[in-house]
């Protein structure tokens, strides 16, 4: 039984989808509960606007959320590449590498062709092939970043409650691109998509199958 249930808790699918799951719930109930994408965009912006604490705390966690994962992943690779670690600074370069491919450069592209309109312009009309970044709403970077980031780690430490620590961490980075009117959820939603592809190729290309989680 035991090994069983270690089995079972070490089951990346299941950390992916935990990890996944509180921002796929927030970005789904949101715009329900406003009454669409538009309405909820007005609704944050009175909020915003009426609560300055808040609205700092937001900017510092929408600012360096994505630096504090940069710092971790740094302090991987120096610890694998001191302790001639191989598979910590393969994890740690193919980290870089997916990101870098994905999260970067695939995401902006998408966003510079879509050209959709940020929720703070407060217009609604695409404009293809831009290069004006309040025409780069969709899919958010932030929220891509942070999910390669965040399902990254969850798949290699593959522990019950830092995932779901890592899921409430991004699910407030979602809410944050939200709360500051840069991203409207489908945005949010497109983000995860892709960071959770580089998340998967980080762990198909950066981890060794037949080593133990979180090794």
């Amino acid at each position: 039984m035991p090994y069983k249930r270690r089995m079972r808790t070490e089951n990346p699918a299941l950390h992916f989808v935990l990890g996944s799951l509180p921002l796929i719930a927030l970005v789904a109930v949101l715009p329900l509960a406003f009454g669409g994408e538009f309405a909820l965009a007005e609704a944050m912006r009175q909020h915003k606007n009426a609560h300055d604490l808040l609205r700092e705390i937001a900017f510092f966690f929408t600012d360096w959320g994505n630096p504090a994962f940069y710092l971790t992943f740094l302090g991987i690779l120096v610890h694998g590449v001191r302790t001639k670690n191989e598979n910590l600074t393969k994890f740690a370069l193919t980290y870089a590498a997916c990101q870098l491919a994905i999260c970067l450069c695939l995401v902006n592209l998408t966003k510079m062709a879509l050209g959709r309109p940020r929720p703070l312009t407060g217009e609604t009309v695409y404009h293809l092939l831009t290069l004006d970044p309040h025409f780069h709403s969709l899919p958010s970077g932030h929220t891509a970043d942070a999910t390669g980031s965040a399902l990254a780690l969850a798949l290699w430490r593959r522990n019950m409650g830092l995932t779901i620590s890592l899921g409430v961490l991004l699910a407030l980075m979602g809410f944050t691109r939200i709360y500051l009117l840069q991203h409207y959820p489908s945005d949010v939603f497109f983000g995860w998509a892709y960071g959770a592809v580089s998340a998967w190729a980080i762990f198909t290309f950066g981890l060794k199958k037949d080593t133990p989680a979180h090794e």
